[in-house]
């Protein structure tokens, strides 16, 4: 019987815990409505009733348990020791963003959160992005995680280049989001935080066009 890796192990946890607090959520959540979407200014504009919430929570369970799984999978069938390597990265990434996105969901609809732009929410998503970004720069490619774009599939050095500075973009906004959270006028300390996030992917993608197209040894389309 093959062992179960680290990697593994905390993905059948995470998994189960996700699914357990959905349906926690789903049968003994509070009554009222509560809020699963926020705008841009950080405000609370969609509501929904603990069915809807609940379901949402261990359906992202399940997807967590099928992505990371898949990665773990896909290592533990790789020989080239850097290969597993950088799976058992791209898994370990899959489950940080499905762990956080589910915590946000939950914690926030649950607590009956209505902004987003305060200093405890930001400080929160800056840590989010800043544990993202240390890990995504060690990712290989991979159809799940990372910056996946045409360019980067067709090209090793076009991914690597383009993940580490998603990776350093997304290290180095978190950091700054954190130390700027308690004094961070609001909503537009949530704003600019959103907005360096989305023009972090926006220059990685750029970026694993730019070393496609320079890269002698790209495949071509």
């Amino acid at each position: 019987m093959t062992r179960l890796s680290a990697a593994d192990r905390a993905t059948v946890v995470v998994t189960l815990m996700i699914v357990a607090a959905g349906v926690w959520v789903f049968l003994a959540g509070p009554l009222e409505l509560m809020p699963y979407h926020f705008g841009a200014d950080g405000q609370a504009d969609a509501w929904a009733g603990r069915e809807a919430i609940g379901a949402g929570l261990a359906g992202l369970g399940l997807l967590t348990g099928i992505l990371a799984g898949g990665m773990g999978a896909a290592a533990g069938r790789a020989e080239d020791p850097a290969r597993v390597r950088a799976l058992r990265s791209g898994q370990v990434l899959v489950l940080i963003c499905l762990l956080g996105v589910s915590l946000f969901a939950g914690v926030s609809s649950v607590s009956g959160l209505t902004s987003m732009s305060a200093a405890a929410p930001m400080a929160g998503l800056s840590a989010f992005f800043l544990v993202i970004g240390a890990v995504l720069g060690r990712v290989g490619p991979n159809p799940v995680a990372g910056v996946r774009t045409p360019w980067s599939y067709k090209s090793r050095l076009a991914w690597d280049r383009s993940n580490r500075l998603a990776g350093r973009l997304f290290f180095l906004i978190g950091l700054v989001g954190l130390a700027a959270a308690p004094i961070a006028p609001q909503p537009l300390g949530y704003q600019v935080l959103i907005g360096a996030v989305v023009a972090a992917a926006l220059w990685s993608v750029v970026e694993s066009w730019r070393v496609w197209r320079a890269d002698p040894d790209r495949q071509p389309f």
